[in-house]
């Protein structure tokens, strides 16, 4: 426990960090989360939904762990990164084999909390064998004797045929849920929502993440394309690059310093667009620093639904801004 003192040297330290950071921002967002009390607020609770059909109440804001494990960062500052959030009420945890040693980093956080948290990882694959050998040691690092959702990652880039086969990832999951190793299984990914329907389709499916922002609806389109058939089937909606994502995509995510898609004054009406979705539980994010670690969390407890000149307003801007992007996450279809 931090006695007074030590509160009072985290949060000078902490106005420091957010002070340089607001000067290369040029916005006030990150400064105002600085005003709040780091010790203060730290077990503040978040507004929770329930996700869907597996009745779990969970964060608004999920933490999202691949700019971390992907940096890399070492497991020291990722430790403080992941907590910031996980301390301020964060209680659904996203993650996956393959996010460098995003899995790794959190090992060191899960036992204390895990009573509390809806911890997610992903399999990368469509086959049962390599699931296997990849949530075997997600577990491992995670520290975890159970998994609360698995996802079968990229569906979109997916022969769905095989994830489907009898020696497929989901035939595993089954089996693995039916054993009580993972309580629930779900799909995600980025671009060909056919594909998502289709795995809808199976009724086997818990929860669904998706590329979902103001931008992105004029291209890959998951909140006309799949978001209605899961809502149809009471599956749980998970909304992810909220923000549009990094600039440049894919290959800039271990460059954090070149920022997001959107702009920092809009970050509360792009964080605010998704949780409006009908159906969203979740809007996943992934800070690349302990700043925006807690402005995200900032901007999840200051979240309202838009108005409808907000809204009219953002969907123009991303109306605009979609050309600029392009499918830059794969195929549409």
């Amino acid at each position: 426990m931090k006695n007074d003192s030590d509160c009072k040297s985290h949060k000078r330290m902490t106005r420091r960090h957010f002070l340089k950071s607001t000067a290369r921002a040029g916005t006030g967002l990150i400064l105002a989360a600085a005003s709040q009390s780091v010790c203060g607020d730290a077990t503040d609770a978040l507004p929770t939904r329930v996700l869907g059909r597996t009745k779990e109440k969970v964060s608004i804001l999920g933490l999202g762990t691949a700019p971390v494990g992907e940096g890399p960062v070492d497991v020291k500052e990722g430790v403080r990164i992941f907590s910031e959030a996980i301390d301020r009420g964060v209680t659904y945890v996203d993650t996956a084999r393959i996010y460098g040693n995003a899995e790794e980093i959190l090992g060191h956080i899960i036992p204390k909390h895990r009573d509390r948290l809806f911890v997610v990882t992903k399999v990368s694959t469509d086959n049962a064998a390599r699931a296997e050998r990849s949530l075997g040691e997600s577990m491992r690092l995670l520290k975890t004797e159970q998994i609360d959702l698995v996802h079968i990652h990229s569906i979109g880039g997916k022969n769905i045929d095989r994830v489907l086969a009898k020696d497929g990832a989901l035939n595993y999951l089954l089996k693995q849920k039916e054993a009580g190793k993972i309580r629930f299984i779900g799909i995600s990914g980025h671009n060909r929502p056919p594909n998502f329907v289709r795995m809808l389709q199976t009724d086997q499916i818990d929860v669904a993440m998706c590329v979902m922002n103001y931008a992105d609806r004029n291209i890959y389109d998951f909140e006309s394309k799949v978001l209605p058939e899961a809502r149809r089937r009471n599956v749980g909606c998970v909304a992810m690059k909220v923000y549009v994502g990094i600039k440049g995509g894919f290959r800039n995510h271990r460059s954090g310093y070149v920022g997001c898609v959107t702009e920092p004054d809009r970050l509360p009406h792009a964080m605010s667009y998704a949780l409006d979705l009908d159906g969203v539980s979740v809007a996943v994010v992934g800070p690349y620093t302990v700043e925006q670690s807690i402005q995200n969390v900032q901007l999840a407890r200051q979240y309202q639904p838009l108005t409808a000149e907000q809204r009219d307003s953002l969907l123009e801007y991303g109306k605009k801004l979609a050309p600029t992007l392009g499918p830059r996450y794969g195929a549409v279809v």
